[in-house]
C-alpha cells in the first residue's frame, strides 16, 4: 500500500465532494475545483473521509495512488485556506506597481514588463514583495515560477526576483592580479 494514498482525507465543514465517472468535484466557501480521476483508482466518500484505493498492484497504479490522494488534499486545502507564494524584488532601479489581476515591473530593461495573471490567481504587492495567492496550489505555484523567471536572480550581487527565504549560491567576482 502506498504510504500517502492510504491516508484517509478529512472533509471540513463546508466542503462537498462530488465524485463523476472521469473527475472529483471539490466545492466550498473559496470556489469550486475538479480533480481528474486517474485510471485504476477508485475514490469514495464515507463517514465525512475521502478514500483513496487502487484495482491493482502495478507499478503505474502504485505511482498513480499517492498522486490522486495528494492532488483530492491539496483540492480540499485550497478550498478551505487558499495557497500562496511571496516573492521579493531585490536591486537597484527596481520597481513594481499595480495589483490584483495584473503588475509592472521596472527589471533593469529599457521596457517595462507588465504580467497578466491567469483567472482565479490574485496579485498583491507590498513595497517590494508580491504576494501570489490562490485556491490552485499548482497554478499558484505555476504563476509564481513564471514571475521568478523573467529577472532570475543572479549570482555575483544576487539581484532580480526569487522566493521569499531563498538562498541564492553567491560567487566571488574576478580575481586581482598580483
Amino acid at each position: 500500500m502506498s504510504r500517502i494514498g492510504k491516508l484517509p482525507i478529512t472533509i471540513p465543514n463546508g466542503v462537498t465532494i462530488t465524485v463523476g465517472d472521469g473527475s472529483v468535484s471539490v466545492a466550498g466557501s473559496k470556489g469550486t475545483l475538479t480533480v481528474v480521476r486517474q485510471p485504476n483508482i477508485n475514490v469514495k466518500v464515507e463517514d465525512n473521509k475521502i478514500i483513496v484505493t487502487r484495482n491493482d498492484d502495478e507499478a503505474s497504479s502504485k505511482a498513480k495512488h499517492g498522486l490522486q490522494r495528494a492532488l483530492l488534499s491539496n483540492a480540499v486545502a485550497g478550498i478551505t485556506k487558499g495557497f500562496e507564494k511571496k516573492l521579493e524584488l531585490s536591486g537597484v532601479g527596481y520597481r513594481l506597481s499595480g495589483g490584483g489581476q495584473s503588475i509592472e515591473m521596472a527589471l533593469g530593461f529599457s521596457h517595462p514588463v507588465k504580467y497578466q495573471a491567469p483567472v482565479g490567481v490574485q496579485l498583491a504587492i507590498n513595497k517590494m514583495e508580491i504576494t501570489v495567492s490562490g485556491i490552485d496550489k499548482q497554478l499558484v505555484g505555476q504563476v509564481a515560477a513564471e514571475i521568478r523567471s523573467l529577472k532570475k536572480p543572479e549570482p555575483y550581487k544576487g539581484k532580480g526576483i526569487r522566493y521569499v527565504g531563498e538562498q541564492i549560491l553567491r560567487k566571488s567576482g574576478k580575481a586581482g592580479k598580483k
